[in-house]
């Protein structure tokens, strides 16, 4: 490759890294390091950590995913790396107040199914998988203290979530500050030459270029996303919040979320999760800016790709045909599932404690809930008394809009 062809193919290449992007810290040098490497026949190392702090990865995180694939479509080395160590500090990225730090079990646990998850958009075996464990857990006191020497508390402070939680007297632990240390030092056992992550995580994203240029590395460059917000259209998607899609929801539930979403929030998620795949729907947002066309139409192409995307096509138009037999046209599912419950020495079984168990309902008090709002329905009759009891019986139970079962109760 010429030098003439080499610029080119390096500017095309940055104009992809951009795509999405909040900010791109360092992208001079990354374009210099980037024609070294083509001249050398070298990929860069591309960086994207998660803690395994819960078991379910959401679609907020494959924003940064879906950056990662395309650095993996441009010939680089994605890294995915799986927080096991620093999930047991606890990120307090975002945070008012301190993050319970999970124990190594838990975190363990958690993280089984993250490759799996990931997998759904990465081609993982072409990925690099690490755990931040392989290292941390190994280092030597006088190790960490001389990483831990590389700033002070000062600067700390100037970190907007601690500045806020220390002007208002709230606590701040001691080892809620080695955090940003531990994930710049990541960057350093990576070698890495760019990490991606969410505007969040800006301030540790940066240390992690300080880190390198202490410990004798180029600094990486350093690309931030925009945080998708979740199903209520105000706050950031979160699965403590409850306002989330999971990316291992089956298809049709994914589907039937994205439909809930505030039509007022369908052209932030298609900004926010397009990547230049979704040109085609910026014609149909104007014309819903102008009042005309279909909002409607508009989130049901935007939920199909959404779909698609994480579980393909066939998947993605069963979901559709789903979601408007059942919730537009208020039929039955295609399939609803069985579920068969046992009285355990117990008379009856009252309705509430039947939608717990047949995991229709999270808990007693929200399956109470349910009933008392009119949600709950049985062979088509809404419910209104919680404590309604039932012995030997067999009925379809519906839960919202989307949610059936085939609830059997035996002795």
């Amino acid at each position: 490759m010429t030098a003439a062809q080499r610029k080119k193919e390096v500017e095309r290449q940055l104009a992809i890294m951009r795509e999405g992007a909040v900010d791109f810290y360092g992208e001079d040098e990354l374009a210099e390091r980037l024609d070294r490497r083509l001249a050398e026949g070298r990929p860069l190392r591309v960086k994207l950590g998660m803690d395994p702090s819960s078991a379910d990865l959401h679609l907020g995180h494959s924003v940064v995913l879906m950056k990662l694939r395309r650095f993996q479509e441009l010939g680089h080395t994605p890294i995915f790396l799986v927080g096991d160590f620093t999930a047991r500090i606890g990120d307090p990225s975002g945070r008012n107040k301190t993050r319970p730090a999970l124990d190594a079990d838990q975190v363990q646990e958690n993280a089984k199914t993250y490759v799996e998850q990931v997998a759904r958009i990465l081609d993982v075996d072409q990925v690099e998988v690490r755990f931040n464990g392989e290292w941390m857990d190994s280092m030597a006191p006088s190790d960490f203290v001389r990483l831990c020497s590389q700033t002070t508390v000062a600067r700390m402070l100037e970190r907007d979530d601690f500045s806020k939680r220390f002007k208002g007297e709230i606590p701040i632990f001691i080892h809620e500050f080695l955090y940003p240390f531990v994930q710049g030092y990541d960057s350093v056992a990576l070698e890495a030459d760019v990490e991606l992550g969410g505007t969040d995580q800006t301030f540790n994203l940066l240390m992690g270029r300080e880190i390198q240029r202490t410990y004798g590395q180029e600094p990486q460059a350093v690309i931030t996303h925009p945080l998708l917000i979740g199903l209520d259209g105000h706050e950031k998607m979160s699965k403590s919040l409850g306002n989330s899609v999971g990316i291992t929801d089956p298809a049709a539930e994914m589907y039937g979320k994205v439909m809930s979403i505030p039509d007022d929030a369908m052209q932030e998620w298609c900004r926010v999760l397009s990547f230049g795949d979704w040109d085609d729907l910026a014609g149909q947002f104007e014309d819903l800016a102008k009042g005309v066309g279909d909002p409607m139409g508009v989130k049901h192409s935007l939920a199909r790709r959404i779909v698609a995307r994480i579980r393909g096509d066939a998947a993605a138009d069963a979901a559709a045909d789903e979601f408007r037999r059942v919730v537009q046209r208020k039929e039955a599912p295609s399939e609803i599932p069985s579920v068969d419950l046992s009285l355990s020495g117990r008379a009856s079984v009252k309705l509430f404690e039947m939608l717990v168990e047949a995991g229709l309902a999270p808990s007693k008090s929200e399956a109470r809930r349910l009933v008392q709002q009119g949600a709950v329905s049985l062979e088509g009759e809404r419910q209104s008394d919680p404590t309604r009891s039932f012995e030997v019986s067999e009925s379809t139970v519906q839960v919202g809009k989307r949610r059936f079962a085939r609830v059997r109760i035996r002795r």
